[in-house]
């Protein structure tokens, strides 16, 4: 059933009456999933933001035009959200996605998932200080596997822009490591 949804790519689903949402969402969840917590919605947020994203998408269905991929469109859906939910925190004082454990899928031993955790956590903490349209494009680059024209559709950005708001981030973000790591000597 995932392979329907995922074979579903372009084309108008409002049409196709054997359009399987549930293996839409097991398709998407996790992915959307990771992303809010990347994007910086407070880990006590990200199930319901989860929800609000695919009750949005299921609503939004029939306003699908292939324009893009599902994959593209449910994370335009995720982004948004993620927004407004950054938004909402900050205006009631809530913190970013550090204050819990991200959401990883790490296989193999348990000292090699742990320190897997612990990296992510750290990249995340230096993510968290880039500006937010430089942290959307580089999270959706550099940890989504998005091209740059993908998230210049998805945001509706031109794509020189986001080129040089991703050129910045990882200017800005290498130069966070570099200091992270002089502290640490």
């Amino acid at each position: 059933m995932a392979r329907e949804a995922e074979r579903t790519q372009r084309g108008s689903v409002s049409a196709s009456a054997d359009f399987d949402f549930g293996a839409f969402y097991d398709l998407h969840v996790d992915g959307v999933w990771r992303l809010l917590e990347r994007l910086g919605v407070a880990p006590a947020l990200v199930e319901d933001a989860v929800q609000d994203v695919f009750v949005i998408a299921h609503r939004r269905l029939g306003e699908f035009r292939g324009d893009s991929t599902l994959k593209t469109w449910v994370t335009g859906i995720a982004v948004r959200v993620a927004k407004d939910y950054r938004r909402s925190g900050a205006r009631r004082g809530e913190q970013g996605p550090l204050e819990d454990e991200p959401h990883l899928e790490a296989a193999g031993r348990p000292d090699e998932q742990a320190m897997a955790n612990q990296a992510l956590r750290q990249v995340l903490r230096l993510a968290d200080q880039l500006e937010e349209t430089q942290r959307l494009v580089f999270m959706l680059v550099e940890f989504e596997g998005f091209t740059v024209p993908e998230v210049a559709r998805l945001t509706g950005t031109n794509a020189n822009t986001l080129s040089t708001r991703l050129r910045a981030a990882r200017a800005r973000f290498d130069q966070l490591l570099e200091v992270r790591e002089g502290d640490l000597r």
